[in-house]
């Protein structure tokens, strides 16, 4: 897995809330045979028309947007199922940095801008979510609607995001502190495990010494 320390790209918006994984990779793509060929089926039904030709009213499909690598979308990300199959879908069309708001409700409860297994499947594959306020989030909308192609830079080791807009705007995110290491180690969970390998081994020496002397 790629180490994530600064990245710059254009972004992209699907002013929606609630996505949820049938929405970035539909059910019926969930039949390929392997970990590949996801990115093209991403968000399947809203790019796609009924006749199988790219909405051009979906903006993913706009020449602005050609080759954006960071999504901006509304909280609740990557509800529905536990499926991994969708986060290979975001990281397989090239996005590195997904954007969400989380959403203060009534009696101090909050809406997360992420599901839970979504965020967890993003670590293990490289793609950064990142979480920051309504309000902040709204202004990114703004920038983007006003601004078509606009880039973003964002720094992990400072945990800034940079919109390049005019005029420029700087955010501070929050991250867990073990999320930020793997991330700019670039581990996924069999990195990880082969980081112990040397106590494992030892491990398991012990544990064939114990079987044959019992």
């Amino acid at each position: 897995m790629n180490p994530f320390t600064l990245h710059t790209g254009t972004v992209v918006a699907v002013d929606r809330a609630n996505i949820d994984t049938d929405a970035i990779i539909p059910k019926q793509f969930l039949k390929l045979i392997g970990r590949t060929g996801f990115g093209e089926f991403l968000f399947n039904d809203w790019r796609y028309l009924e006749n199988g030709q790219p909405n051009p009213d979906f903006d993913l499909n706009k020449p602005a947007f050609k080759g954006a690598t960071i999504l901006v979308a509304r909280n609740n990300f990557g509800c529905g199922s536990s499926r991994e199959h969708a986060v290979w879908a975001v990281a397989q069309y090239g996005l590195r940095v997904v954007i969400a708001p989380w959403r203060a409700e009534a009696g101090g409860a909050r809406t997360p801008g992420f599901a839970d297994i979504f965020r967890n499947n993003c670590v293990k594959n490289g793609v950064l979510t990142l979480e920051l306020s309504e309000p902040e989030v709204d202004r990114m909308f703004g920038v983007i609607q006003a601004q078509p192609g606009v880039t973003a830079t964002v720094d992990l080791p400072q945990q800034t995001l940079t919109l390049h807009g005019k005029p420029e705007q700087s955010f501070k995110f929050e991250i867990d502190p073990g999320v930020k290491d793997y991330l700019l180690r670039g581990l996924d969970d069999i990195a990880l495990t082969l980081e112990q390998a040397a106590a494992i081994t030892a491990f398991e020496r012990r544990h064939d010494v114990q079987l044959a002397t019992a």
